[in-house]
C-alpha cells in the first residue's frame, strides 16, 4: 500500500523539535476504468449541452452564428471553463486534506464527495459575486467586449490566471484563483490605459471596487488564522474529548461522532467554494457571451412582459429624482451618453450635469423598453446599444445611491426610487442562464477530481510540524465555510485557500503545535507574488493579442 511519511520541515525555527514520523493517509489509489469512462462522458456531455444552449438561445431571437464566430466563441468558452476546471483541482484540494489525512474518507471518495457539493455550490448561487468580478474591468472594455479589445482582454485575463493557477499547482503551493484573477483585471486595465495614451494606468479601472476586493483577500487569511486558532482553543475548553486533538493512530477512521463532523466540514467548505468561486468564471462567460452573441445574451429576455410597466413606471421616477437635482440636462442622447460614460470612467458622479445626462438617458432607455413592450421583444439591431445604456445607467446610479454626497442631497424616498430603479436595471442586465451555471459547475465538479494530491499533500503534511488532528481539521473548515459563506452573502469574491491554509496553521498553532517555517515563507511568497505576476503577464498577453489582431487588420 502507497504511504506518504509526515516528515516536518528542517528549516524551522525549532529545528530540535522532535518529529517522529507518522504513517499518512494512503493516496495512490488506482482508478476503476469506469470511472474514466464517466467522468469522460460528462464532460462531453457538459460541453455538448453548453453548444445546445448558445445554437437554441440564438436560433430563439433569430441571431445566426458564422461557423468562424461559432469557434471563436467555443474557443473561449473552453477557456473560460478551463479556469474553473483548473480552480476545482487547486482550490477545493484544501477542502478534502482535512478528512483525507485525518482517515475520515479515503481519498477517491473525497474527492468526488467534494465535487458533487462544489456543483450544487456553484447551482445555488445567487450571481452576485460574478458581476463584482467584471464591474472591477475597465469601463470602455465592457461597453465594448464585442470588439478585439474586448475580446484580447478576456483571453489575456483568462490565459494569465490559468498559468499562474497551474504553476503554483505544480510546486504544491496552495494558491487563491481569486487573487490571480484580480490581479489579471489589473494587469489588462493597466495595458489599456498605457496603450491609450493614459498616465494614469488605473483610471479605466473601478478602483474603489479593486480595493473593497483586494481588502477582503487581505483580510480572510487573519480570519481564517486567529479564527480558528481561538476556536480551537474554546473547542479545548469545553470540549474535553482527547481523541479531539490528538492524531490519529494508522489508518483507523476517527470515531463515527467526530467522522461525521469532519465529513460536515468538508461538505460545507466545498459547498461554499463552489458558491463563491464558480460565480467568477459566471461573470467572465456573460462577457463573452454578450460579445459573441449580443442579441441572445445582452439583455434577459426571459423577464415576463407583465414587469415592464413597474420598471417603466420606476425609471420615470427615478428620472424625475435626477432632474430635480439637475443643473440643466442635454436634450441629445448621444451628448448624455458622453457625460455619464465619462463620469462613470471617473467615478465623479455627484455633479448636478451627471444628473441631468442620467434624467435624459433614463428617459430614453424607458420609452424604448415601453415601446417594445418587454425586453424579449427588442430588435436585434438595438440590443447592444439599450444594454450598454441600461448598463451605464445602473452603475453609475449605483455609485450615486452610495455616495455620501449624493445622499446629501437627495431625500431618503429619492435613495429608495434610485435604488428599486438599480434592481429593475440589474434583472435586466445581470442575469445567468441556467446552462452557464450547469457548464461551470460541471467544470468547477470535475476539476476536483484531478490533479488535488500536490495541494492536500502541502496542507497535510507540510503547513505543521506535527499530524492534522480531527479538532485542527474541523476548526480550519469551520472557520472557512462560515468566512465564505458571509461573503457569498455580501457578493464578496475570497479566497478559499488563503482561508483554509491560515486556518490550518492557526490550528496547528492552538494545538500547540509550531509551523514549518519554509512552508508558511514560500505561501506568503506565493501570495505577495500573485498580483504583480499575474498583471505582468495579463498585460503581456493583452499587449501581444491587440497588436497581433491590429497587425493582421482586424
Amino acid at each position: 500500500m502507497a504511504t506518504s511519511t509526515f516528515a516536518p520541515d528542517t528549516l524551522t525555527a525549532d529545528s530540535s523539535a522532535p518529529s517522529a514520523p507518522r504513517t499518512g493517509p494512503k493516496l495512490d489509489h488506482s482508478l476503476h476504468p469506469a470511472g474514466r469512462w464517466i467522468f469522460l462522458a460528462v464532460l462531453i456531455g457538459g460541453l455538448a449541452y453548453a453548444g445546445f444552449s448558445i445554437a437554441f438561445d440564438t436560433a430563439q431571437v433569430g441571431e445566426s452564428l458564422a461557423g468562424g464566430a461559432f469557434a471563436f466563441l467555443a474557443l473561449a468558452l473552453l477557456i473560460a471553463l478551463g479556469f474553473e476546471f483548473v480552480n476545482g483541482f487547486h482550490d477545493t484540494a484544501n477542502a478534502v486534506a482535512t478528512v483525507i489525512y485525518t482517515h475520515s474518507m479515503p481519498a477517491p471518495l473525497a474527492v468526488v464527495w467534494s465535487g458533487f457539493f462544489n456543483f450544487l455550490g456553484v447551482m445555488l448561487s445567487s450571481g452576485a459575486v460574478a458581476y463584482s468580478i467584471v464591474t472591477l474591468l475597465p469601463v470602455d472594455l465592457i461597453l465594448n467586449v464585442g470588439s478585439v479589445g474586448g475580446f484580447a482582454m478576456i483571453f489575456a485575463l483568462l490565459l494569465a490566471a490559468i498559468v499562474w493557477n497551474l504553476a503554483t499547482w505544480a510546486v504544491g503551493l496552495p494558491n487563491s484563483s481569486s487573487h490571480a484573477l484580480i490581479g489579471s483585471i489589473l494587469g489588462v486595465g493597466l495595458a489599456n490605459q498605457l496603450m491609450n495614451g493614459g498616465a494614469d494606468g488605473t483610471s479605466g479601472v473601478d478602483m474603489a471596487q479593486v480595493w473593497k476586493v483586494l481588502s477582503a483577500l487581505a483580510f480572510s487569511p487573519i480570519v481564517g488564522f486567529v479564527g480558528a486558532l481561538l476556536l480551537l482553543l474554546v473547542m479545548k475548553r469545553f470540549l474535553r474529548d482527547k481523541a479531539l486533538y490528538e492524531a490519529p493512530e494508522g489508518q483507523t477512521p476517527p470515531p463515527r461522532g467526530i467522522r461525521a463532523l469532519l465529513i460536515g466540514t468538508c461538505t460545507a467548505v466545498s459547498f461554499a467554494h463552489g458558491s463563491n468561486d464558480g460565480q467568477k468564471g459566471m461573470g467572465l462567460i456573460m462577457l463573452i457571451l454578450i460579445g459573441c452573441a449580443p442579441t441572445a445574451y445582452a439583455l434577459n429576455r426571459t423577464m415576463p412582459e407583465s414587469a415592464t410597466p413597474a420598471f417603466v413606471q420606476t425609471a420615470q421616477a427615478a428620472s424625475a429624482a435626477y432632474r430635480a437635482h439637475a443643473d440643466g440636462a442635454p436634450t441629445d442622447v448621444g451628448a448624455a451618453r458622453a457625460q455619464v460614460t465619462q463620469a462613470l470612467k471617473s467615478k465623479h458622479v455627484a455633479d448636478p450635469v451627471v444628473y441631468g445626462a442620467l434624467a435624459t438617458l433614463s428617459d430614453d432607455v424607458s420609452s424604448r423598453i415601453a415601446g417594445y413592450g418587454s425586453l424579449g421583444k427588442v430588435p436585434a439591431a438595438v440590443t447592444p446599444n439599450l444594454r450598454n445604456d441600461m448598463y451605464l445607467v445602473l452603475d453609475t446610479t449605483k455609485l450615486i445611491a452610495a455616495d455620501k454626497a449624493a445622499q446629501g442631497r437627495f431625500t431618503a424616498q429619492e435613495i429608495t426610487t434610485l435604488k428599486s430603479y438599480d434592481s429593475g436595471l440589474e434583472q435586466g442586465t445581470r442575469y445567468i442562464p441556467t446552462w452557464v451555471k450547469v457548464t461551470v459547475a460541471l467544470a468547477l465538479g470535475l476539476g476536483t477530481m484531478v490533479g488535488w494530491k500536490r495541494i492536500v499533500v502541502t496542507v497535510g503534511e507540510r503547513i505543521g510540524k506535527t499530524h492534522l488532528t480531527y479538532g485542527m481539521g474541523a476548526s480550519a473548515e469551520l472557520v472557512a465555510a462560515s468566512t465564505i459563506l458571509l461573503a457569498v452573502n455580501f457578493g464578496m469574491p475570497v479566497s478559499t485557500t488563503h482561508i483554509l491554509s491560515s486556518g490550518v496553521a492557526g490550528a496547528s498553532v492552538a494545538n500547540g503545535a509550531g509551523l514549518q517555517r519554509r512552508t508558511v515563507m514560500n505561501m506568503a511568497l506565493a501570495w505577495v507574488m500573485t498580483l504583480p505576476v499575474a498583471m505582468l503577464l495579463s498585460g503581456g498577453l493583452y499587449w501581444l493579442l491587440l497588436t497581433l489582431a491590429r497587425t493582421l487588420g482586424y
